[in-house]
């Protein structure tokens, strides 16, 4: 990770600001943290919530669905909703690193932190761009290992919505971008597959969750039709919190009732937001 990167964040133990030395990251109070060689940072607190993070299936199943494009056009709207923002972009929950990926290439003066409770994902965004994006392991419920006011922009898709940490890191006039499902998203599947259902209540809990620490800016739909194979849907089911409870063999029967391939909706809302 490059010392710039590791600039800017800061201590899980005392809150100070962390500098790096060779391959070990420090604050003044000499608490410390080593890189991984994988090449990210540990900073996950020893009293972390407990929640679990996506494991090395679900994160390679989620590497393989995304490098086949299914999900560019969400990536796209966020990339054109980041606008002419530079400086730095965190992402909380970022798994592999693949939207906060494309919003930094887009900017000739952005770099970016990753932030994920998993160590696989962790991994997997480290080696993205090692120059310009550091890969921190983090409890998106606690707080966050980013110092006060340092992000221009931060990026939430998907993801655990920690709204006084996220306003914490955001530089005044700082944006923040949630993309959050709809409905409609993925409704071929939800049924047959057994897949979790989009909660009729998440528009009003999106809501309440950052009022008061944010404002709405902005809101638009992003809405297409995929064509998924059989191995394509495999795939898809296993990055999600279905893939916990679903047995593999259980899972292919499903499939295999399906067309192949088969035509599925992805429904989703960006929201822009900036800090109250």
């Amino acid at each position: 990770m490059h010392p710039e990167l590791v600039s800017v964040l800061r201590c899980p133990v005392c809150g100070d600001g962390l500098a790096l030395a060779g391959r070990t990251a420090s604050c003044p109070r000499k608490h410390a943290f080593d890189l991984a060689k994988q090449g990210y940072l540990n900073l996950l607190p020893s009293a972390s919530t407990g929640i679990e993070g996506d494991s090395a299936e679900m994160i390679e199943a989620r590497e393989q669905f995304l490098a086949e494009g299914c999900y560019e056009p969400i990536r796209q709207a966020v990339v054109a909703a980041a606008g002419e923002v530079e400086g730095l972009v965190v992402e909380v929950g970022a798994g592999t690193g693949y939207y906060l990926a494309g919003v930094v290439a887009a900017g000739a003066q952005r770099s970016g932190i990753a932030l994920d409770v998993s160590r696989y994902a962790a991994r997997r965004a480290a080696k993205v761009d090692p120059e310009r994006i550091g890969s921190v392991v983090c409890d998106a419920w606690r707080e966050l290992p980013v110092r006060d006011g340092a992000a221009q922009l931060v990026l939430n898709v998907f993801a655990p919505r920690n709204a006084g940490e996220m306003a914490r890191v955001l530089a005044p006039g700082g944006t923040l971008l949630v993309v959050t499902p709809n409905q409609g998203h993925l409704e071929e599947l939800v049924e047959v597959l057994g897949m979790i259902r989009v909660d009729g209540e998440k528009e009003r809990r999106l809501s309440e969750s950052l009022t008061g620490a944010f404002t709405r800016t902005s809101s638009e739909s992003v809405e297409v039709a995929m064509r998924l194979d059989h191995q394509a849907v495999g795939r898809l089911v296993a990055m999600t919190p279905t893939a916990r409870h679903t047995g593999r063999a259980e899972l292919a029967e499903r499939i295999a009732v399906l067309a192949d391939p088969v035509e599925v909706t992805l429904s989703v809302t960006l929201s822009s937001w900036q800090t109250v």
